[in-house]
């Protein structure tokens, strides 16, 4: 519902003198081909001061980003890889995101790694400050060997550690039947990064997966979560699918998987 609201404010908003092109200017980088002849690239997006827009797992006042590959040629698959996002709290809500910008790189799996390979990018997205308001692009690049990009480089290197990297030493998932669903609580053996927020994601896109709690006791963190299927039925949940994302200032850690105790 707050997604819906979302949009129906910023339709209703009476523009203020604002339009996407004054707050957003996106791109796609054509990057480099990689040794496995998949070819990595990166959509910039670049925003006004103090403008935000948001990561995969946003919130609930958040908008994720939704990526169109069709028409592109060559094209097998695209990967996204997210750089580690900021949190947001604004009146009283949480929200995932990047303040001012973000490279997103994108690993592109051709069809036939020595023809051609032509990216066909639509984005839609949300950009926020005072107002919100709903943004959405169409670019097109040529991909070839290219040659080292910077911005993509640093991008990767800002993706979150994985648990061995980062010194996870145990995690362990617990559920519980709630009315509407399942009560997850994780249990993860992780040196802390500072003040951290959890993130549960799963496999499965049609769960609601409500903000998690969290506490530290020493190198203990446990966070809770409800987890909710959109039709309101009884569902399983599959662990392999769940990603637990830890953000903190000192850094972020990524933890596929969420195994039984």
């Amino acid at each position: 519902m707050l997604k819906i609201l979302f949009l129906a404010l910023s339709a209703a908003a009476p523009a203020l003198a604002t339009t996407q092109d004054d707050v957003l200017q996106a791109d796609l980088l054509p990057g480099w081909q990689m040794q496995n002849g998949h070819h990595m690239a990166g959509l910039r997006l670049q925003l006004a001061p103090d403008w935000k827009t948001y990561w995969r797992s946003p919130g609930d006042a958040g908008i994720p980003p939704l990526f169109n590959w069709s028409g592109s040629v060559n094209v097998k698959s695209v990967r996204v890889h997210w750089p580690s996002p900021v949190v947001f709290h604004t009146n009283g809500m949480q929200t995932i995101g990047y303040q001012e910008g973000v490279v997103l790189p994108l690993e592109v799996v051709p069809l036939d790694a020595s023809k051609p390979v032509e990216l066909r990018a639509g984005v839609d997205l949300g950009v926020c400050n005072k107002i919100c308001m709903p943004a959405a692009v169409q670019l097109t690049a040529v991909l070839d060997a290219g040659g080292a990009d910077p911005a993509i480089k640093a991008a990767l290197k800002a993706q979150p550690l994985g648990g061995k990297a980062a010194g996870l030493r145990a995690i362990s998932c617990e559920l519980t039947p709630i009315a509407d669903g399942l009560r997850l609580t994780a249990v993860l053996d992780l040196p802390q990064r500072g003040a951290e927020t959890v993130v549960f994601e799963t496999s499965d896109a049609s769960v609601w997966v409500g903000e998690a709690e969290s506490a530290r006791t020493g190198g203990r963190l446990t966070a809770v979560a409800d987890l909710v299927a959109s039709n309101g039925a009884p569902f399983a949940l599959d662990r392999s699918g769940v990603t637990v994302t830890v953000l903190g200032a000192g850094g972020s850690v990524e933890i596929a998987g969420c195994p039984a105790p």
